[in-house]
């Protein structure tokens, strides 16, 4: 298998919104293309996000989605690692690390502190990979949320 990893540009939209899809479904929400499309689009218009595109002998495989965010105390920015999608059909052959690897890659070249990433309590395989590439977790605070709707 040949895998390439680019960031997404807008010529992009159309294989990277059937993965963003397919990444909401996963995390239990309804398919819809239009939306996902939608989203997509604006995100990538409006330069509020980078997205990564790992292409597996041609095809569209996986996608990561960084956010940048700032940490107040130390005067720098960090990015967030909030989506990580690899199909079904391309697990196992090094997508997800290399697309891991491209994300740090990208946010080291960029000057940030770190790249962070969350996940659920019960992925373990994801959780696995995340420690075997050097990833820690990092105790002593507690992650709130306020529901806005």
């Amino acid at each position: 298998m040949t895998l390439d990893i680019r960031r997404a540009t807008p010529a992009d939209l159309d294989l990277v919104a059937p993965l963003f899809d397919t990444y909401r479904v996963f995390y239990g929400k309804p398919s819809d293309p239009t939306l996902a499309r939608d989203f997509i689009r604006a995100r990538m218009t409006h330069e509020q996000s980078v997205i990564l595109l790992a292409l597996a002998d041609g095809k569209a495989a996986g996608f990561t989605q960084l956010y940048p965010a700032f940490s107040s105390v130390s005067a720098t920015h960090v990015w967030i690692l909030n989506d990580l999608l690899v199909l079904p059909e391309a697990r196992r052959g090094g997508v997800a690390r290399a697309l891991l690897t491209a994300a740090a890659d990208f946010a080291r070249a960029d000057g940030a502190l770190r790249l962070e990433l969350e996940t659920d309590h019960d992925n373990h395989t994801a959780q696995a990979l995340y420690h075997a590439m050097g990833w820690t977790l990092y105790d002593g605070t507690l992650r709130y949320r306020l529901p806005l709707r």
